[in-house]
């Protein structure tokens, strides 16, 4: 009977000149880009001082992602060898022949891309002299927009896939095989648009909370508390992690989720 409502994806990784996947990227940093000007306007801080701050996101998030994912789940073929190690940085594979295949940035990982932001932010401010719960606050407050494309964009590739289930909502993509699976990717997106009501609806209600690292904190803990419980719907991503009592994405979402409820208690007692 659930087989009448399963839902064959196998949509095309492109969109005109476009893929998908950097599609979605883009327009969910450009949402967040125009949420945190927005804020940074309602705060009455400088244009000059905004002005800077994509230009670190996006560095940030994309050098960290990659490393990332190069470090924490593919260490055997990033770290072991010299072409290993250029290729975490460039978009491309080098081939037995000795020639190249451009590849783009295959393997972007969410923990990574959370710690480089973080980074850049830390540079950012140090350049800017802003305060940096008030950067981080407000940061947060618009990470759901740009995580819920991300999570689209894995979508349309068919990428991070969930386990074979029988629930009446289930995906199966083609590309990978005809067995009925959890949209995982759907799941977190609709978890991350959510976030975003959330923080938007609080950060009206208590403007007064942004600059005490309150925000940040509830984003970090509210993230990687779904992902956590959200990976026992998922496929493993790599063989090594099936020897592991918790994945790869439950191991690293642990810190942040530490972090985060740190941060809100930490706001607690400053406000």
């Amino acid at each position: 009977m659930n087989e009448l409502l399963y839902i064959n994806w196998n949509p095309s990784v492109e969109f005109g000149p476009f893929r998908w996947y950097g599609l979605c990227w883009l327009v969910g940093l450009a949402l967040a880009y125009l949420i945190v000007k927005r804020l940074y306007k309602e705060q009455k801080i400088k244009d000059e001082l905004f002005d800077p701050l994509f230009f670190y996101c996006f560095i940030g998030i994309l050098l960290g992602a990659r490393l990332g994912h190069c470090i924490f789940y593919e260490p055997d073929y990033f770290l072991t060898s010299f072409k290993g190690f250029v290729e975490m940085f460039i978009p491309i594979r080098f081939l037995e022949d000795g020639g190249w295949k451009f590849v783009g940035y295959q393997g972007l990982a969410s923990h990574g891309g959370t710690l480089g932001l973080i980074i850049a932010l830390w540079l950012y401010v140090k350049h800017t002299k802003l305060s940096i719960w008030t950067v981080l606050d407000n940061i947060a407050i618009a990470t759901g927009t740009t995580a819920c494309f991300i999570r689209l964009g894995n979508l349309m590739n068919s990428e991070i896939i969930g386990k074979v289930t029988d629930v009446p909502w289930a995906f199966i993509f083609e590309r990978v095989d005809m067995f009925p699976r959890h949209p995982g990717q759907l799941y977190e997106a609709i978890a991350y648009a959510i976030l975003f009501g959330i923080m938007w609806y609080l950060h009206k209600r208590m403007p007064e909370k942004i600059g005490t690292g309150w925000y940040f904190g509830f984003c970090l803990t509210y993230i990687f508390t779904f992902r956590f419980f959200i990976e026992y719907t998922k496929e493993i991503q790599e063989a090594f992690e099936a020897s592991l009592p918790l994945d790869m994405g439950q191991i690293l979402s642990i810190p942040f989720i530490i972090i985060g409820v740190v941060c809100m208690l930490r706001a607690k007692r400053k406000i």
